[in-house]
């Protein structure tokens, strides 16, 4: 199966918004932190995002993680029904809609296999708030490491650099809200340490 076959038509849409943005591809590489050639093999649909990566790529172009997967716009479904969460391609990661598009906030299901964290630390406008339904997570607040066990929840600032990590054997699973909120400087990405970089 192909990356275009699982989500199909992601790199146009992620290479649209960026032209609609008029930005090149180096210009919004450099803004969500990655390199000019991996954003390109995203827009040609030979890679999948990871869903930090898709994130990013949301907030720098004023979309919502839906719009960028394709779901149609209208009338927002107060019902989401539940499903397995597929892992993705590249980066590991899996996530679901887990709330309504369209709307300010943005809820997801996340799925982080274990061993795998962000590549980069975020740092954006907005808010973000997280609930652990399974494993152990370590969430890296500033300079602060906080560990979640399953029932835990967190919820913070997102100018607060920040990134993720599974620390249970079986990865972790959590319910993942964040505000869409825009601002000149809301694409921060601080490079991590090579040693602690994962690939993308």
């Amino acid at each position: 199966m192909t990356t275009e076959e699982e989500l199909p038509g992601l790199g146009a849409r992620l290479r649209e918004n960026r032209q609609a943005g008029r930005l090149t591809l180096e210009a919004a590489a450099a803004r969500a932190g990655l390199s000019p050639a991996y954003l390109s093999r995203l827009e040609t649909g030979r890679r999948q995002p990871s869903l930090p990566v898709l994130l990013s790529l949301a907030r720098l172009y004023g979309a919502s993680v839906a719009e960028l997967l394709g779901e149609q716009p209208g009338a927002p479904d107060p019902v989401v029904r539940g499903g397995a969460i597929e892992p993705s391609r590249t980066g590991g990661w899996g996530y679901r809609r887990a709330g309504a598009s369209g709307m300010a906030m943005q809820a997801l299901r996340v799925q982080i296999p274990p061993g795998l964290q962000d590549a980069v630390v975020r740092v954006h406008a907005g808010e973000e708030w997280l609930h652990v339904t399974k494993g152990r997570l370590r969430l890296t607040l500033g300079d602060q490491n906080h560990y979640l066990e399953a029932g835990d929840s967190a919820q913070f600032d997102s100018l607060i650099p920040h990134r993720f990590a599974a620390e249970s054997g079986d990865g972790v699973e959590l319910l993942f809200v964040h505000t869409l909120l825009q601002s000149p400087a809301s694409d921060l990405c601080l490079p991590v340490p090579a040693a602690h970089r994962n690939p993308l």
